[in-house]
């Protein structure tokens, strides 16, 4: 969690009513994600036939990831407000959890991408791994890949003996538990690879079924709807990749000397959170299924609320 983890552990004393706007701002924002992602859930729960189609797994764990992300960020953020200090045992597992999820969000994109370009191109003879009943195959291997690369991180440096995870208290920060340089370029090059990888792996399910959306005659929409999800899914991969402005976003507002916890905090909730909170709502809200199935549920608790209401 790079944007999140550089706000200044001395920034929030003197400064304490900043610090409260500060979350005033965060937490409703993540208030309202968790109820629109708690509404799309309880749809893939109660409707059997979401859970038939590989589409829509891939799509849960997506939401499930991206609440993951976003819980351990806003967590993060208000240890960091409160300059709350705890050990090493309980900061490393919440590190891990932010900085494997944020990749993992990647991996699920080309994988939703690689799902439309096998339903296209195998819509009778699909692989068997790709199948509903089987899609865990592939979804995995993602989350292990994902925690895999973290941890590697944590351990590719050798931290101080005399540092006892139970006893020694610090500030819950990637800067301050994965501080040298080898780690910080492992870090570097572990996203690059990420974002590289699953970058071309949209473009090419793209280009190849925009090439193939020219030849067929027939079911032409199917296939141009198709193409218009995975385009969809660069779109949430460039929100991702928004994470990594914030050196550009720096140099921006250096020379307007506002300070370091401001601009970090800018970072991190207009290039990390607010990215986090569209991408999954985008996708939901514009399939028509579960927008019909989510229209339904907010006029069920409408309806229900009016009824509370007259009583």
């Amino acid at each position: 969690m790079q944007n999140l983890t550089e706000l200044s552990p001395n920034a929030t004393s003197p400064k304490s009513f900043s610090v409260i706007i500060k979350v005033c701002v965060v937490i409703p924002f993540f208030c309202i994600f968790l109820c629109c992602i708690a509404v799309m859930l309880q749809i893939f729960a109660s409707q059997r036939q979401f859970l038939d189609i590989s589409r829509y797994i891939l799509f849960a764990h997506m939401l499930i990831n991206d609440t993951l992300q976003i819980l351990s960020s806003v967590l993060l953020f208000l240890f960091v407000m409160g300059q709350v200090k705890f050990p090493l045992l309980f900061c490393v597992p919440l590190l891990f959890v932010s900085t494997g999820t944020f990749q993992n969000t990647t991996l699920i994109l080309a994988a939703m991408s690689l799902e439309r370009y096998v339903a296209i191109f195998y819509p009778l003879h699909r692989p068997a791994s790709w199948r509903s009943d089987r899609i865990w195959i592939i979804i995995l291997p993602l989350w292990f890949i994902s925690f895999l690369f973290p941890i590697i991180e944590f351990f590719i440096e050798k931290h101080n003996p005399a540092l006892d995870i139970l006893s020694s208290n610090m500030l819950c920060k990637a800067t301050v538990i994965n501080s040298s340089p080898i780690q910080g370029l492992y870090r570097l090059a572990v996203n690059v690879l990420f974002f590289t990888v699953v970058g071309v792996i949209i473009l090419f399910t793209y280009v190849r079924i925009l090439l193939e959306t020219r030849k067929l005659r027939q079911d032409r929409a199917s296939v141009s709807k198709a193409m218009h999800t995975v385009l969809l899914h660069g779109f949430q991969l460039l929100l991702c990749m928004l994470a990594f402005t914030s050196p550009i976003s720096e140099t921006l507002v250096l020379h307007k000397k506002w300070p370091a916890e401001d601009v970090a905090f800018f970072n991190f909730f207009c290039f990390m959170l607010m990215p986090r909170f569209l991408s999954p709502l985008i996708y939901g809200f514009r399939d028509q299924s579960l927008r019909k199935h989510i229209g339904k549920m907010f006029h069920c608790y409408a309806h229900k609320n009016d009824t509370l209401f007259k009583y």
